[in-house]
């Protein structure tokens, strides 16, 4: 009996020897060493929160069994995890499996493209290949193939530096105010008469001076003086005849100024002798009740010659009497403007009324004077002022909603924005606010359409929107938007988007002392192949920011360098 089992046991071995060495699988493994595998990128990269890869390959002639098919999967190993690319499915000649046809004779080429999302931990990873072979229902495992190295994360470098955007107030130190006077001359005189300095105009200037004299903020800033005469005179006479007027004009208000003991600082006065006033004649033609006004100004417009239009206008005086009376006299003048500057509270003024009496200023005083302090604490309590004082006014609620979001106070500052927009609805800077709180609370598609609602309100709103074009993984966008502008993010942008001459904008930055700009430095080195610059720029970030060593060391963006001796000395 026990003979009987030896032999039977012999049998078993025997055969499945033989099975062995028909399974074309095992040849197959047996020359596995031949096919050749290739990954793109090599280190993968992330990108938009996903790693896309590309696996090509070939197989030698006499190699792809006509009946065998395969399963490649590409397999990202990191740390004690891993996670599976979608397959590839790879069959003979004549095998039923689906999948691409391999030839046996010839042998036959493949190439895969496939994605997984980023998770935490896959920065230093490596991605292998793991085939399976399938003949007659029974499948084996060739062995695993590292292809390449992972994962390129620098597009996680983006900076939070989401910008919102106060609203600015409209404060002006002062305002000039104008103080409209004319005098009028007989025909052909420049000289000022008495009763022309009795007239209305002139006695209600004359009595703002004592007021003007007792306010401490009115200030008499100039006198400008422009002065005509009418059309039907000479050409070259009327010149003359309107800057005689001009300079006439204002001797005798200056005059006036004199006597009420307001000083006149030299060039106080400008004086300009306009000529004559054919288009002041259109006007007043135009304005007037004189009939056939407007066949007079057509004809009068056919003269191109002005000696002849003059001619012609002295014509017209003497046959239309209105225009003698009416029109002339008014354009035989000086226009002359008083100019007062009135100033606005000074800058210490308004802040002994912010702790004092706050109420007394009025909104764009109390705008202005947040902008006064650095103190944060009180701007914050200003804004609040505002936003309670001047309560129909949404920048009040705005700028707090500003001040919290620099404090990170995310849901206190979305309350404020949604409170100034209730007072302006779809304002822009309310827009681009509200999207950086979405935004920072990590909903991109909500902060972009906000964004997008918020043309005009400013640069920042670009910038913005480069932030969430980097994190989906858009460079080229992200590049347009940060166009012109120096700053970590912008040459970040620029680097994913192929270009490693990024220096000037990272040294042009406010961001330039940052350990992560010098950090960013040194990856546009190790990808341009300029050694120096890659290790400067590592030791400075890793002497400014210690933690920046152990990210070097596991950062696939230094795996060619990192058996480099200056390299370990950077990170060690």
């Amino acid at each position: 009996m026990k003979n009987r089992n030896s032999k039977l046991l012999t049998l078993v071995v025997v055969a499945s020897t033989v099975l062995m060495a028909c399974n074309p699988l095992a040849k197959m493994i047996k020359r596995q060493g031949e096919v050749n595998y290739e990954l793109t990128p090599n280190p993968v990269e992330m990108h938009g929160d996903t790693i896309a890869v590309t696996f090509s390959g070939s197989f030698p002639a006499k190699y792809f069994n006509k009946k065998v098919s395969a399963t490649v999967t590409p397999v990202l190993v990191y740390g004690d995890n891993s996670e599976s690319f979608d397959p590839l499915k790879l069959k003979g000649e004549v095998s039923e499996a689906e999948g691409t046809t391999i030839k046996y004779e010839s042998g036959g080429s493949f190439s895969h493209s496939a994605k997984i999302p980023y998770k935490e931990g896959m920065e230093v990873a490596t991605v292998e290949l793991r085939v399976t072979g399938e003949y007659k229902g029974k499948t084996k495992d060739l062995d695993p193939r590292k292809v390449g190295d992972g994962t390129i994360i620098t597009p996680k470098l983006v900076m939070s530096s989401d910008k919102a955007i106060a609203a600015a107030d409209k404060f002006v130190k002062f305002t000039l105010e104008d103080n409209n006077v004319e005098i009028h001359y007989l025909v052909s005189n420049s000289t000022v008469r008495g009763s022309e300095m009795s007239d209305s105009d002139i006695k209600e200037l004359k009595a703002k001076f004592k007021g003007w004299k007792e306010d401490v903020k009115m200030e008499f800033n100039g006198l400008s003086i422009s002065a005509y005469a009418s059309p039907e005179g000479e050409l070259s006479k009327n010149e003359n005849l309107a800057n005689e007027r001009a300079a006439s004009a204002a001797k005798a208000i200056e005059s006036i100024l004199k006597r009420a003991k307001i000083e006149i600082p030299e060039g106080f006065s400008t004086a300009n002798g306009k000529g004559e006033d054919w288009t002041g004649f259109k006007s007043m033609m135009q304005a007037s009740d004189i009939k056939d006004k407007e066949l007079i100004i057509r004809v009068l417009e056919t003269y191109k010659d002005g000696a002849k239009r003059e001619e012609e206008i002295k014509n017209l005086a003497a046959t239309y009497t209105q225009v003698q009376k009416k029109v002339l006299p008014q354009l035989r003048r000086s226009q002359c403007n008083l100019i007062m500057k009135h100033h606005n509270l000074t800058d210490d003024e308004i802040k002994a009324l912010v702790d004092t009496k706050i109420d007394s200023l009025d909104v764009e005083q109390m705008l202005y004077a947040a902008t006064l302090y650095d103190d944060v604490a009180k701007k914050e309590s200003i804004y609040k002022s505002v936003s309670s004082i001047h309560s129909g006014d949404w920048r009040g609620p705005n700028n707090v909603g500003f001040i919290y979001v620099s404090q990170n106070k995310l849901s206190d500052a979305k309350a404020e924005f949604e409170k100034a927009n209730g007072l302006s609805a779809n304002n822009p800077i309310i827009q681009n606010n509200l999207g950086v709180i979405e935004r920072l609370n990590g909903n991109l598609d909500a902060a972009m359409e906000y964004y997008n609602n918020a043309s005009g309100a400013g640069g920042e709103v670009a910038q913005n929107n480069g932030i969430i074009n980097i994190i989906k993984g858009d460079y080229a966008s992200a590049t347009s938007n940060y166009s012109g502008v120096n700053s970590f993010n912008s040459a970040l942008a620029q680097l994913l988007n192929g270009n490693n001459s990024i220096g000037a904008v990272v040294d042009g930055s406010d961001d330039k002392d940052e350990a992560l700009s010098y950090y960013l430095k040194a990856i546009a080195g190790a990808r341009s192949g300029d050694n120096d610059m890659m290790i400067n720029n590592l030791k400075t970030a890793t002497s400014k920011d210690a933690a920046l060593k152990a990210k070097a060391k596991g950062d696939a963006e230094f795996i060619k360098s990192r058996d480099n001796a200056d390299f370990q000395s950077a990170v060690n």
